[in-house]
């Protein structure tokens, strides 16, 4: 995962480096003589957790982190179908497929909200509060469209055994919320979200 700036020598955020005080109780839980300072302690606690950190962030896949199975739309499926696949999932994103089942691109949340008000900011509260500004529905240009004319395209994807790391830099760079795990004939295989990232390092912290 890439270093951060607020993260300390060990990789650990300061909202979650030991104190001192949880060092000595710590100690005193022991059997025996430590010949070990706190400082000592702390240094060696810090470099480990941080190298369990990168060990982690190469050792966790694609595959082991994703949603399957994959709830997709088609790229002639209407707007209309599209919301309501979504709905019925409770999902914000699904990948668009042609008609061989492979992954043209994504459609979200965002990407309807872009289409109805392409001039406004692409947020539900902007989207609302131009529709209640100029008493209509901007619903009604999406009538007649197409999965395939609202999607981002091409798609972001990943491989199944892209690694943790990778998937966490690869969000940030392109700063995206989630992407479709494909195989080599571009397939989807599951998905992985923002969400799916945050859980594996809450994981690793438990």
């Amino acid at each position: 995962m890439p270093a951060n700036q607020d993260q300390g020598p060990g990789g650990l955020h300061p909202d979650h480096e030991l104190s001192e005080q949880d060092i000595l109780k710590a100690m005193k839980g022991l059997s025996g003589y430590l010949d070990i300072t706190p400082g000592d302690f702390k240094e060696v606690f810090d470099l480990a957790y941080g190298q369990a950190l990168r060990r982690l962030g190469l050792s966790i896949k694609a595959r082991d982190l994703m949603t399957a199975p994959v709830v997709s739309v088609g790229a002639g499926d209407s707007l209309g179908q599209v919301a309501q696949v979504m709905a019925e999932a409770g999902v914000s994103g699904v990948p668009v497929l042609d008609d061989g089942g492979r992954v043209l691109g994504v459609i979200s949340e965002k990407d309807f909200l872009k289409r109805m008000d392409p001039l406004g900011s692409p947020s539900l509260m902007g989207v609302v509060a131009r529709c209640l500004s100029q008493g209509a529905c901007l619903l009604a240009p999406l009538l007649e469209e197409r999965a395939a004319q609202a999607m981002s395209a091409p798609a972001v994807t990943l491989g199944p055994e892209a690694t943790l790391a990778e998937i966490s830099a690869l969000f940030s760079e392109r700063g995206i919320n989630r992407a479709p795990v494909v195989d080599r004939q571009g397939r989807p295989l599951g998905m992985v979200s923002r969400g799916d990232l945050l859980g594996a390092r809450a994981g690793r912290r438990a």
